[in-house]
Order: structure tokens, then C-alpha cells, then sequence
């Protein structure tokens, strides 16, 4: 009888592990399982040129979402729509500006939003005014090949 104590008590113990090892390993990969406390906004760029799905959203420095989609606009195909996720607790409004910028001189690309003092915007609702990202091979080839005077 005692046997079986000591086993059930070790398999208690494993479980119990492996559930805290489940658990640290979605917080550390920033997984959502059981919803957000998110709020999504879609952005229309006229480019997106090195966003990528994941990338950060930031106000004054600060993170405040990630980037949860990029896609080609079915109804205008030379824009490119991008899905934002932010906290609730921001309320982004509809005279708010989203620009692509470069963390470092060659870093990877994320979102800054500026925001604005209109009327909040609704979930899934559109972001209109944006900035696209610096195109910097452009304008390092027009340098080099005379483009620039």
C-alpha cells in the first residue's frame, strides 16, 4: 500500500511540473491561448517595405502591441493593409498616425503611433493617416547614380 502512495505522489508531482513548465513556455513565447486584452486596428500603407508579422508597436518609446497581419488591400492592390493589435487601455483615436521607422541605422522595422485627439476608433476599424518606412537602397542608388542634385 505504501508503494502506491509514493507513486501517486511522484505522478502528482511530475504533473504538476509539467503544467508550470506549459505555462512559462507560453508566457515566455508571448503566445495568446485564452484571448487578449487587445484591441485591433487595421493601418493602410502605401508601403511596408521590411514589416514583418510580429513587429512592435510603440508610443513615446514604449511598446504597447504587435503587428498581427500584413496583407495586399483587395480593393486598391498598390496599398498594403496591416492589422494592429493594442492594448485596450490605449484608446487610439481616428486622427491618430501610424509611421513605419528602424530601430537602430539597420534594425528591424516597427511601428510608432502618434496619437490624436479625435473620436476613438472602434475595433477593426481603419487607420487612414500613415507614414511609410524610408526606402533606404532607393535612395542610396539614386546618390550613387546621380539621381540626387
Amino acid at each position: 500500500m505504501k508503494k502506491y502512495s509514493r507513486e501517486l505522489s511522484v505522478g502528482i508531482f511530475v504533473f504538476i511540473g509539467l503544467l508550470a513548465l506549459g505555462y512559462h513556455t507560453i508566457k515566455l513565447g508571448k503566445m495568446e491561448v485564452f484571448g487578449s486584452d487587445a484591441r485591433t486596428v487595421t493601418a493602410v500603407f502605401s508601403s511596408v517595405a521590411g514589416l514583418k508579422v510580429g513587429a512592435s508597436i510603440e508610443i513615446a518609446g514604449v511598446p504597447v502591441g504587435k503587428v498581427s497581419g500584413i496583407v495586399l488591400d483587395p480593393k486598391n492592390q498598390t496599398r498594403a493593409l496591416v492589422t494592429l493589435q493594442i492594448d485596450k487601455r490605449i484608446e487610439v483615436t481616428e486622427d491618430s498616425i501610424a509611421s513605419i521607422k528602424t530601430s537602430g541605422i539597420i534594425g528591424d522595422k516597427y511601428v510608432n503611433l502618434t496619437l490624436g485627439g479625435g473620436d476613438a476608433l472602434e475595433q477593426g476599424e481603419e487607420l487612414m493617416e500613415t507614414e511609410s518606412s524610408i526606402d533606404l537602397e532607393a535612395l542610396i542608388s539614386k546618390y550613387v547614380f546621380g539621381g540626387v542634385k
